[in-house]
């Protein structure tokens, strides 16, 4: 036999940190691979850490409350001998060694959360003393003051607030009581108004920065003739929620186009580390949705070149629908190859989006609009009126060059223009 570290993996794009609520084994258990070791909060969702191995859980390296880094070990297991491992063992001395160094490493990428005077009140009001992440975001995003969330009724471990618990509470709250009124969420100084950011704008904002110093962003356009796609749309609608309870919007049709263009161009599917570019086989296309709050989350369609047309609508609508209802898990958040935008839903024409680090390439959709354009037949050219669409693709001048960025392009306006209207869902 021997022992093993279990690291804390990975929970979604920019997540450093994650709080343990939770141990759901106890030392000298039996353990499965796949099965729930612990339940972890992070500022975007609630969710249990499956474990990595089968065996005998030997000791825990963390408590409940702990902030665990990314990467850093949580528990001891005793595995059979013949068990494979991922990465060789490890002394402690070296993985703390390694830890530190990757925290440096990003460290240069991203800055830490701040967490500001009213998150660290709320924080330690409550009759144990903690909040998740997760709580104290919608806690910050409703304007509830500290008072009025120590009232809140707790069903989690040691009567702590779940999700589900200030959810419900928001639900059935008919007023802010007065109390909240004695911490606003902005600040007046004559004629401007301050407002404070929120966890997850801060670390969009920082994101974002972050890309442009990293990415050497280029942006081409092209217009689209989404003439048979509306057609289609408008034919198949009505049949596709008959039969699928569901309503199909336009933007499965652009996962599909994307999906399929990088099947023939996979060196945009791909990622850069040092000197190496890292192609991923996986085509894993990340949908940017708008909440409720005003910030954007990007849930990823994993393997999205696998689901046929039905497939996708339903991933899609689900997908935005746990989004926007804060349900989204960290599985939901990760690994994404390539990532779209529709900003025609805002009743954008055309935009230049930044690219979600460490991707590459970023490509969004404009308003579709009646208009007029010109036609060619075997009678000539003619004036029509025609659905236009553009369509902008961001890329990473370091590793994808105008060619390649415009012929991807080229090839995600051709999916669409030649759309196969025979598609339907009998």
């Amino acid at each position: 036999m021997k022992i093993v570290d279990m690291i804390m993996p990975q929970m979604g794009e920019s997540i450093l940190e994650c709080t343990v609520l939770s141990l759901l084994k106890k030392e000298g258990e039996t353990v499965e691979a796949d099965e729930s070791l612990l339940e972890v909060a992070t500022d975007k969702v609630d969710t249990e850490v499956p474990c990595l191995y089968t065996g005998i859980l030997k000791e825990w390296l963390v408590k409940v409350d702990d902030v665990v880094a990314i990467g850093s070990p949580v528990a001891r297991i005793e595995v059979a001998d013949d068990v494979e491992l991922d990465e060789p063992l490890l002394e402690p001395e070296a993985v703390a060694a390694d830890l530190e160094q990757e925290i440096s490493s990003i460290a240069g990428r991203f800055s830490a959360p701040v967490v500001n005077d009213r998150e660290s009140s709320i924080s330690t009001v409550n009759n144990n003393g903690f909040y998740s992440p997760l709580v104290l975001t919608i806690a910050e995003k409703e304007g509830l003051s500290r008072e009025e969330l120590q009232n809140i009724p707790g069903t989690g471990l040691d009567h702590r607030v779940t999700k589900e618990d200030i959810l419900n509470y928001l639900k059935n709250r008919t007023a802010v009581p007065a109390a909240a009124s004695a911490v606003p969420s902005f600040k007046s100084s004559g004629e401007v108004e301050i407002i404070e950011m929120d966890r997850m704008r801060k670390m969009i904002a920082q994101r974002m920065l972050d890309s442009k110093r990293i990415s050497p962003h280029v942006t081409s356009f092209i217009e689209t003739d989404m003439t048979p796609v509306v057609k289609w749309r408008e034919k198949i609608k009505h049949k596709f929620q008959e039969k699928t309870g569901e309503g199909i919007t336009f933007t499965p049709v652009l996962v599909y186009a994307v999906a399929q263009a990088i099947r023939k161009y996979p060196l945009i599917n791909v990622s850069v580390e040092g000197d190496k570019i890292l192609v991923k086989k996986d085509i894993n296309i990340g949908v940017a949705v708008a909440l409720p709050s005003g910030n954007l989350i990007v849930p990823v369609i994993h393997n999205a070149d696998r689901y046929d047309l039905t497939g996708l609508t339903l991933k899609v609508n689900d997908l935005v629908k746990r989004a926007r209802h804060n349900k989204l898990t960290a599985d939901d958040l990760a690994n994404g190859t390539y990532t779209i935008s529709n900003i025609g839903t805002f009743g954008n024409i055309m935009g230049t989006p930044i690219i979600m680090q460490p991707q590459v390439a970023i490509m969004a959709f404009g308003a579709i609009r009646k208009k007029p354009a010109v036609f060619e037949t075997p009678n000539g050219d003619f004036v029509g009126i025609k659905h236009m669409m553009f369509i902008s693709h961001s890329y990473d001048h370091r590793v994808v060059d105008g060619s390649l960025g415009g012929m991807f392009l080229k090839q995600v306006s051709d999916n669409l223009e030649n759309f196969d209207t025979r598609i339907t869902f009998e």
